[in-house]
């Protein structure tokens, strides 16, 4: 049965599902699938087992690893299937146990022993939707020699899968950070030498968001707030915030996609606040909130690698900073969010480096021109 065992983690493994925990005693293995949406992680364990006691509390620890899986993926319920491969099946009655239904009834249960493996597969292949076929193994191998020869062959593709996943999320250097950086501290310093980043008339004189002038026809007010700042504090947050998503997302994305990402949920965070708020704005705010954006759309191209890394901190830092902005007057919450929309827009249109969909991306352009040109026509209506 440790052949059997091997054999069917590589099949999962070479059909687009990882490895997402390994341990050897007793020998188990969970996978998870990274291609296809609504598929079940995937639990192996390989044990010869005596007695259904020990199955039934080994069914208690795999409740609460779902558990804490579900948690993790920020799912209410999370399709589990739980394979057991056993010589031989316990010698009392463990048939029930297997079937008893529970609060967990994402997950199925499957004990593979030697008389029932051709039913077990096709058992399996019924959840995974995919049709189980384990590799052939040539007839004077030895099955020691079988399964070494088919361990070298799964870790060499997670380790492929793993340098893949290293190479996605290093793809650009961050170099526009940086120039961002820059501009926006001049800016600052400019405004300061003017005659204050706090004065208002300095800021409006200098591009800051002013509803009247922009109705007047100055529509280069909807981007230049995005490299202006109101005192010290609220540069150095932003500054702050920039440097350390700016990084990530310009890694994940490249230089100019990340630009274009940038400089577009700006332009939507200064719509939203042209739109909603009256009040003299300016900052870098709805720009960086439309990184948070991008990262959100990354997590719907990788999930499985959004949430592994940084998924659960992006969404909490997005709920609290809105969250904030609820609570704190004087906080732009149409710009923050006005940002956060055009980000994920602008990383529709992009795409990822690598992975192109050239009809999602056509639509998201037409989106986002529909959504610009109704929300400018309110916008200078109004």
């Amino acid at each position: 049965m440790d052949l059997f065992y091997w054999q069917l983690v590589y099949f999962l493994v070479k059909n687009r599902y990882r490895i997402i925990k390994l341990s050897n005693a007793p020998h188990e293995i969970w996978l998870e699938s990274f291609e296809h949406k609504g598929a079940p992680l995937i639990r192996l364990v390989r044990y010869d087992i005596d007695w259904s006691s020990w199955l039934q509390r080994d069914l208690e620890y795999t409740r609460q690893i779902a558990e804490q899986l579900q948690k993790r993926h920020l799912r209410r319920s999370l399709p589990i299937l739980n394979i057991y491969i056993s010589a031989y099946p316990p010698v009392d009655d463990w048939e029930w146990i297997v079937k008893e239904p529970t609060e967990h009834s994402s997950l199925h249960t499957i004990l593979v022993h030697s008389a029932n493996q051709m039913q077990a597969l096709q058992d399996i292949s019924q959840i995974i939707h995919v049709p189980v076929s384990l590799p052939a193994i040539e007839h004077d191998m030895a099955p020691q020699f079988a399964i070494q020869s088919i361990q070298r062959h799964v870790f060499r593709l997670e380790k492929e899968r793993q340098e893949k996943e290293k190479r996605l999320m290093e793809h650009g250097k961050p170099r526009i950070v940086y120039a961002l950086i820059a501009i926006q501290v001049l800016m600052f310093l400019f405004l300061e030498w003017k005659g204050g980043s706090t004065n208002s008339a300095v800021l409006i004189q200098y591009g800051a968001k002013f509803n009247p002038l922009i109705q007047s026809g100055e529509w280069w007010r909807l981007i230049t707030p995005v490299f202006l700042h109101i005192g010290f504090l609220h540069l150095l947050m932003n500054t702050m915030a920039l440097y350390y998503l700016g990084i990530v997302v310009e890694r994940l994305y490249g230089s100019w996609r990340f630009l274009f990402i940038y400089l577009l949920a700006g332009f939507f965070g200064t719509v939203g606040s042209f739109l909603f708020t009256s009040s003299i704005s300016a900052g870098a705010s709805g720009a960086i909130f439309g990184l948070f954006g991008a990262l959100l759309y990354f997590g719907t191209v990788y999930r499985h690698l959004f949430f592994q890394t940084m998924g659960a901190n992006i969404i909490g830092l997005i709920v609290l900073n809105l969250g904030l902005g609820l609570l704190i007057p004087g906080i732009d919450n149409a710009g923050h969010i006005g940002g956060l929309i055009g980000g994920f827009l602008a990383a529709n249109i992009v795409h990822l480096p690598r992975h192109r969909s050239w009809s999602k991306q056509l639509l998201s352009f037409l989106v986002t021109l529909s959504l610009l040109s109704f929300s400018l026509y309110m916008g200078f209506k109004g």
